[in-house]
């Protein structure tokens, strides 16, 4: 049971991460190109006025996957950077999606959530 579980571990943080460095690419590099216009609904002018602030967004989501896949690599260090990782994407969701676009809510939080889930039925049960 234990070895499911840090599967299922392993998958979800590792999907929440991959959904991370995607949206590094789409606001740092694909902002101003059609499929990023078209991912975000962004005039042509809105998407040039605003290209440094989406790029400072996707830094974050970068540190933000980089502090997942540590938390894949480092098995003594595994728990707790999840926990916080997991935590600050959470936060970050749900922001987003009362402030930004209730999509972000679906796309962010609930991924981050269970695998928050997972993370912490697992602890539990090992440990």
């Amino acid at each position: 049971m234990i070895n499911l579980l840090n599967i299922a571990v392993t998958i979800t943080v590792t999907i929440v991460a991959l959904l991370h460095i995607y949206f590094l690419v789409l606001e740092m590099f694909l902002w101003n190109k059609p499929y990023g216009r078209k991912t975000f609904a962004l005039s042509k002018e809105f998407a040039e006025q605003t290209t440094a602030l989406a790029a400072n967004q996707g830094l974050y989501n970068g540190f933000l996957a980089a502090g997942l896949i540590w938390s894949l690599i480092d098995p003594y260090l595994a728990y707790p950077l999840q926990v916080f990782f997991l935590g600050f994407i959470i936060i970050a969701g749900v922001y987003g999606g009362m402030t930004a676009n209730r999509k972000i809510l679906f796309v962010q939080a609930i991924p981050a959530v269970i695998a928050l889930m997972l993370v912490f039925i697992t602890n539990t049960i090992s440990g």
